[in-house]
């Protein structure tokens, strides 16, 4: 379990108003509706780690860069700021970390980078994530090994791999790993380690490449991305078409695309070249 006085701190810092504002909510959402409203309306992007800047899990920082500045952010960012306002919704949230299986060959042993929620509420325990990217699930799944769940025509489901438990997607093609997991909560502090790795190693995808995603309510998906080229994919769950760009049209991307202000953020398309290309 996460300690109490992490938990509390979390929950009594966040201003629960403006970040149900943020996402296009007032009251008290249940969990799978606030759960949908935060991925199809925060992008994932890791501006900041590929220009240097390290990322910062306090919650007051989160929310200021996610919420009031109306920026994105990476798993450990999306993923705190969704366990705290479950937290003030009365949830019990723990804190777990994943090895990230997309791309990896099997056996492949990576880094635990990814944070993953276990969310007791309601009488249920599900498994939360808005900080996947691409592939993060558009509502929470109920946690552990079980069946196929349909969301917005992508598919999704858990599987057992020795200890761990295995999120699998799918679309119009066979089933992916994307991550893998021992589901034993872990302390904050370890979420700053692991943070901190993912952030600022020299050999991190998100310190040497540029990754911008952004859901929508209706399945399709958006990135931009300079890790295989620099392109934006489009995706829906049965055809993903993928265009060639070049980094001048970046600001503009990231505005019209992403909903990200850059240069008043201080990406200023002249120096985007030199900080990204």
């Amino acid at each position: 379990m996460p300690r109490a006085r992490d938990v509390s701190k979390l929950r009594q810092m966040l201003d629960l108003e403006r970040y149900l504002a943020r996402i296009g909510l007032e009251g008290r959402p249940g969990i799978a509706e606030l759960h949908r409203a935060h991925v199809t309306s925060i992008p994932f992007e890791n501006l900041d780690p590929r220009r240097g800047i390290p990322v910062s899990v306090a919650i007051d920082d989160i929310e200021r860069k996610l919420v009031v500045d109306r920026r994105g952010g990476y798993c450990f960012e999306h993923n705190l700021l969704l366990a705290a306002a479950l937290e003030a919704l009365g949830a019990e949230v723990e804190w777990l970390l994943a090895r990230v299986r997309t791309g990896s060959r099997r056996g492949t042993s990576r880094p635990r980078s990814h944070l993953v929620l276990r969310v007791h509420a309601g009488g249920a325990t599900w498994h939360a994530d808005v900080g996947f990217g691409l592939g993060s699930p558009l509502e929470p799944l109920p946690f552990g090994r079980g069946g196929v769940h349909e969301q917005s025509g992508w598919r999704f489901r858990v599987v057992e791999d020795g200890p761990e438990l295995v999120l699998q997607s799918a679309g119009d093609g066979d089933w992916a790993d994307l991550y893998g997991f021992v589901p034993e909560p872990v302390p904050f502090v370890d979420i700053e380690v692991s943070n901190w790795f993912t952030a600022t190693h020299p050999r991190s995808p998100f310190v040497t490449g540029l990754i911008v995603c952004r859901q929508r309510a209706d399945g399709t998906r958006t990135a931009l991305s300079d890790w295989d080229g620099l392109t934006l994919t489009e995706q829906s769950p049965s055809e993903t078409v993928v265009t060639t760009v070049q980094w001048d049209d970046v600001p503009a991307l990231l505005e019209r695309r992403f909903g990200l202000d850059v240069v008043d953020g201080g990406y200023a398309p002249s120096s985007f070249t030199r900080r990204f290309g």
